[in-house]
């Protein structure tokens, strides 16, 4: 979901809530790594990962908006070993992916 369709659902039974509220909020989550950000759709989605340990990787479904999130656990320590090679330090490492889901494939 958007910023804004979280903030009209909240809205129904809390009709004084600004957006700050909202972007605020998700920014604390996302930052506690309670749910992620998809930056190539401006939406947010629950996670379901342990940070330290793992690469998110989301499947975005471009027909239903559908997201499942995989662990690409196996993929932190190459991600590591190419920002090594430029002395780059990832804050974290999220990897989506777009297409179509299985229910919208048929």
């Amino acid at each position: 979901m958007t910023a804004y369709q979280i903030l009209e659902q909240l809205q129904l039974s809390e009709p004084d809530i600004a957006p700050p509220t909202v972007y605020r909020t998700l920014s604390a989550l996302t930052n506690q790594g309670h749910a992620h950000r998809l930056e190539s759709i401006k939406a947010f989605v629950p996670c379901r990962c342990n940070h330290a340990e793992s690469v998110p990787i989301l499947a975005i479904c471009e027909d239903c908006g559908s997201v499942e999130e995989h662990d690409g656990s196996d993929l932190l320590a190459t991600f590591n070993a190419l920002t090594d090679q430029n002395a780059f330090r990832a804050n974290r490492h999220i990897v989506e992916i777009h297409g179509h889901c299985v229910d919208c494939v048929a």
